[in-house]
């Protein structure tokens, strides 16, 4: 493992999905991996369930950062505002074109799909929304927690946060950390598997 340490920009909008965004924001850190939360207007945000959440900065005030993965976490308004942002779009694009992931969860995957970054991949997703946009040559994958396509990672909703956000621990840094991470989580017993071993489908290009 590299000694630099990972750095992860998680976009809130308000109408996101407050148990996703928490549960990748908190184990990101604990992984001591160096998270920036942003949202996407200034100030707080209001969660689907009326949580508020107060992001690190604006994501206006972010300029020529680079980070390795863009994470964004689902609830449906939160999404739609995502795919409305122009400056979403710009950064989710500049993120592919040089060579890094982006990542997202429930029914942020629909960001992606509008922007062309779907076509012709395997995906998870929360159920109805992706297929409505016909996207050209998406395989949805009902049962998986987590799927990687190239530079692509997505994952089904709330109840698949942990798994989606151990997956990107692992994804950062190594299977070690990941363990580490989750062992502290006293998950039971049967849901502990490495991010290789059915939980997650990985795809090469």
């Amino acid at each position: 493992m590299s000694d630099r340490i990972p750095r992860v920009l998680v976009v809130l909008a308000d109408g996101c999905e407050e148990l996703e965004a928490v549960t990748i924001i908190d184990l990101l850190r604990r992984a001591d991996v160096a998270v920036t939360v942003a949202g996407l207007e200034p100030g707080p945000v209001t969660a689907s369930r009326g949580v508020r959440l107060l992001p690190d900065i604006a994501l206006d005030s972010i300029g020529g950062e680079s980070f390795d993965l863009i994470v964004l976490p689902g609830g449906a308004e939160g999404a739609r505002r995502l795919s409305e942002s122009d400056r979403i779009g710009e950064l989710l694009m500049q993120q592919i074109r040089e060579g890094r992931c982006v990542a997202a969860i429930c029914a942020a995957p629909t960001v992606l799909g509008r922007l062309g970054l779907l076509d012709h991949r395997r995906v998870a997703a929360y159920p109805g929304f992706l297929e409505p946009l016909e996207i050209p040559g998406v395989e949805i994958e009902a049962a998986a927690s987590v799927v990687m396509d190239g530079r692509i990672i997505t994952s089904r909703g709330p109840g698949t946060a942990m798994d989606f956000a151990l997956f990107l621990i692992e994804h950062l840094t190594d299977p070690t950390t990941r363990d580490r991470v989750e062992a502290g989580l006293q998950r039971p017993a049967t849901h502990h598997s490495s991010a290789t071993e059915g939980i997650a489908i990985r795809v090469m290009r």
